[in-house]
């Protein structure tokens, strides 16, 4: 099977920063994309950031400028940097990634069980 396991989110206030980590582990033959997306309370998920193997990176328009997302691919690692946090960034991340298990030749897309950002005023 394969894990992500997300880390560093938290209660901050406006302005602040905070660095999200979400680690792969288990049968990875190979990671394509990664990506980070969240979820408001009564809101659909949303698509913040996501990055190619090769680091070519996709970005909410939202998050333009404030955040950043880069990867560890030795450590199978996604990070969501995140500057200048408003209110409208409190939501639960979720972290994916679309894995090939050793064995397989099927792309299958996992998510983390999320973690809760909280910004306040």
């Amino acid at each position: 099977q394969v894990q992500l396991v997300e880390s560093g989110g938290g209660l901050v206030q406006a302005g602040d920063s905070l660095r999200l980590s979400c680690a792969a582990s288990g049968s990875i033959w190979s990671i394509n994309d990664m990506g980070w997306y969240r979820q408001a309370p009564g809101e659909q998920r949303e698509l913040v950031a996501r990055i190619t193997s090769y680091g070519s990176t996709n970005m909410a328009d939202s998050v333009k400028g404030r955040f950043t997302i880069s990867r560890d691919n030795a450590k199978n690692t996604v990070y969501l940097q995140m500057n200048g946090l408003k209110p409208e960034d409190t939501a639960v991340y979720y972290c994916n990634a679309l894995v090939r298990r050793w064995s397989t030749d099927n792309w299958n897309d996992y998510w983390g069980q999320g973690t809760q950002v909280t910004v306040s005023s």
